[in-house]
């Protein structure tokens, strides 16, 4: 099955690139997004007119957006090369979609499917994942989307972090301070003398805030028992220092034969807001749309 890695924003949209294996540019209204191949068919860049949202740190794992299967536990650290850094072959590419199919996985017995394209009726970018099972027995896994952003906004001072969540359901407690405000939990970004990861019983979106720019990432909503053992929804990690943080969603934990593959989505939104922390009003006006539709009002940090 071809993988559709999606992207779009408000407007029409542009594909370009010279050759199969440099990155993709594509770009949609003021938003522009920069897909490499050769680089694990990580996405590099993701800015609104100039202003970048990822981190765009030199050190490994820690910079743009990547994919991984989970749980982690299957195979610990360093992040499998086939997925995450390994050159991805280009399935197909038009105006409109780009395709992307990573090298299968001996170790795993899996392979990663990427696809781009739009939506033009919301503005969102749409990006889809597949695992396809290429081994002899059947295997569980999860898809795992891994987003990295500055722990520091250039322009207003911190960033914020923000997601719905089920009650206490941020684990381990205490370890970040969260708060909760009408069911949205938020995180203030801060600096740590060690890295902390969080995990959280989500409501299918998580979101940053960071020079006058909202990132929103909406996928499938899980119920309690549908994520992989050990791991969770929704997932926060802080690098130590003031270097990054990965804002991290995960898929259901799903039963593939061999040759079956499981497919998921998650569509991005790139939204200015005025007004630095004057958050409040802004982010409803702007975020609840989005988030949770126009007749579906809920109050945001």
């Amino acid at each position: 099955m071809k993988r559709l890695f999606t992207i779009a924003l408000l407007a029409c949209a542009a594909l370009t690139a010279s050759a199969d294996d440099e990155p993709f540019v594509l770009h949609n209204g003021n938003a522009t997004m920069t897909v490499d191949p050769a680089k694990g068919g990580k996405i590099l860049s993701l800015k609104y007119q100039d202003t970048e949202v990822l981190s765009q740190s030199r050190w490994p794992e820690s910079f743009g957006s990547t994919f991984w299967t989970s749980p982690q536990k299957e195979w610990n650290w360093p992040p499998v090369p086939e997925f995450d850094k390994m050159p991805y072959t280009v399935e197909g590419r038009s105006d409109t979609q780009l395709v992307l199919r990573s090298q299968k996985s001996e170790r795993l017995g899996f392979s990663i499917g990427k696809a781009f394209t739009f939506d033009a009726s919301d503005g969102a970018f749409v990006v889809t994942y597949s695992i396809r099972n290429e081994g002899s027995e059947e295997r569980r896994v999860a898809p795992w989307e891994i987003t990295r952003v500055p722990n520091k906004g250039e322009a207003n001072g911190d960033g914020i972090i923000f997601f719905e969540a089920v009650g206490d359901s941020v684990w381990p407690a205490d370890l970040m301070s969260f708060h909760s405000t009408s069911g949205v939990v938020w995180y203030l970004t801060d600096e740590a003398p060690q890295n902390r990861k969080v995990n959280a019983d989500g409501r299918g979106w998580l979101g940053y805030y960071a020079n006058n720019l909202a990132l929103v990432k909406k996928f499938t909503d899980l119920k309690a028992d549908e994520p992989a053992p050990g791991e969770a929804e929704v997932q926060v990690y802080v690098n130590r220092g003031r270097t990054y943080i990965e804002l991290e969603s995960q898929g259901a934990y799903t039963l593939l034969q061999p040759g079956e593959e499981l497919t998921w989505a998650v569509r991005w939104y790139v939204v200015p807001i005025d007004g630095g922390y004057q958050l409040q009003e802004n982010l409803e006006k702007a975020l609840v749309p989005i988030v949770f539709g126009e007749t579906h009002p809920r109050p945001l940090p």
